[in-house]
């Protein structure tokens, strides 16, 4: 978790191929899982959100077992942050148009 915006844009090019400046988030957590570090462009620069936990961990979501990132969405990433189960929520049957839903990346240092 030493790495800032540039380190971070490495692995966000390098290591999942991804451009850093496409408006995603990315999001990079600890082994320890106390720490995570959200990294997304805005017109004008990067932000980088970082938060530790004193107590407990953050929850990694199911992801498969190829590759080292995968995709959730803004809901998961709220739950993730603030510290909801992601193993028991169930999410209800909406309406979404498909271009309208935002991908989030997630990178797991293992």
């Amino acid at each position: 978790m030493r790495k800032s915006f540039d380190g971070l844009c490495g692995i966000v090019h390098g290591a999942m191929g991804k451009s850093p400046m496409s408006g995603d988030v990315y999001i990079f957590i600890n082994k320890t899982r106390n720490r995570i570090k959200l990294l997304r462009w805005e017109s004008g620069g990067f932000v980088l959100f970082y938060k530790r936990l004193e107590k407990g961990t953050f929850e990694l979501p199911a992801r498969p077992q190829t590759g080292i990132s995968s995709s959730i969405d803004y809901s998961e990433l709220v739950m993730l942050v603030t510290g909801i189960s992601l193993e028991h929520a169930r999410k209800r049957r909406r309406f979404l148009p498909q271009n309208t839903v935002d991908k989030l990346t997630f990178k797991c240092n293992d």
